[in-house]
């Protein structure tokens, strides 16, 4: 299961550099930076989520700066990791509890930090109250691209069972969207390797990266020719932005 080995401890990395690219090819990574985000601000219009993204701000230390009620050059470390879990508990619909123990807080500041995240991104509430409206309504939530997820229990009587439904309703389309297009890319990337003759292949998608293997004298051709696809697939209110490198074996690259 290439999805689950792990990255983020030095074991993990260590296990990644097991996959090794073959004698005169490297593992090319190109991983979309932050494309939740991104996506939830395409649809939500928030001012504040579409300018930090245009004006290439650090999402994440903005959040804290605004959570925090600190000037952007006061934020830490520990406040951007907070501010971090936040924007993802908001993406994933985590209830004020859920968010206090990802923290380590009581579920009452949980509680505080969601309100001022919401005071400071309006648009975002409203387009989570709209959408669950809406999923309570059809019964179903769909992507930017229109696919559906069909939400049966969304007016389940059972409080767990409905509150998950509603988790649905909030994430998929953004989550779903970040599929959409990721494998978009991914048809155009294979079609323009086969047109340039490229022998370079793709090897994986985890996520939010896609793996490729390729002969260290396309390199040069082939980086700048995945960055453009995966960057201009889909024209969102925001920039899609690749982080994207090359190395021997896949712990190199990240």
């Amino acid at each position: 299961n290439l999805q689950n080995i792990p990255i983020r401890t030095e074991e993990g990395n260590r296990i990644r550099q097991a996959f090794v690219a073959e004698k005169g090819w490297q593992i090319i990574s190109a991983d979309y930076s932050q494309i939740e985000l991104r996506v939830l601000a395409h649809l939500s219009r928030d001012e504040g989520l579409l300018r930090s993204f245009r004006e290439g701000e650090d999402i994440h230390a903005r959040t804290a700066s605004e959570v925090f009620h600190v000037a952007m050059e006061g934020v830490t470390a520990q406040m951007r990791r907070e501010a971090k879990v936040i924007n993802f508990g908001i993406l994933y619909g985590m209830s004020p509890y859920g968010l206090s123990q990802q923290l380590g807080v009581e579920p009452k500041v949980a509680q505080a930090y969601i309100d001022e995240y919401f005071k400071r991104y309006a648009g975002v509430q409203a387009y989570i109250e709209k959408g669950l409206r809406e999923a309570r309504e059809k019964g179903f939530v769909t992507t930017l691209l229109n696919r559906r997820r069909y939400l049966p229990e969304i007016h389940s009587p059972s409080a767990p069972v409905r509150q998950a439904s509603e988790r649905m309703a909030i994430n998929t389309p953004l989550q779903g969207t970040a599929a959409d297009i990721i494998k978009v890319a991914m048809i155009r990337i294979q079609n323009r390797l086969e047109a340039s003759g490229l022998s370079t292949k793709m090897i994986m998608q985890v996520h939010d990266e896609l793996v490729f293997e390729a002969p260290e004298e396309e390199l040069q051709r082939v980086i700048p020719l995945i960055q453009k696809e995966m960057e201009t697939v889909m024209d969102l209110s925001v920039p899609l932005q690749v982080s994207i490198h090359a190395g021997k074996n896949w712990g190199e690259v990240h």
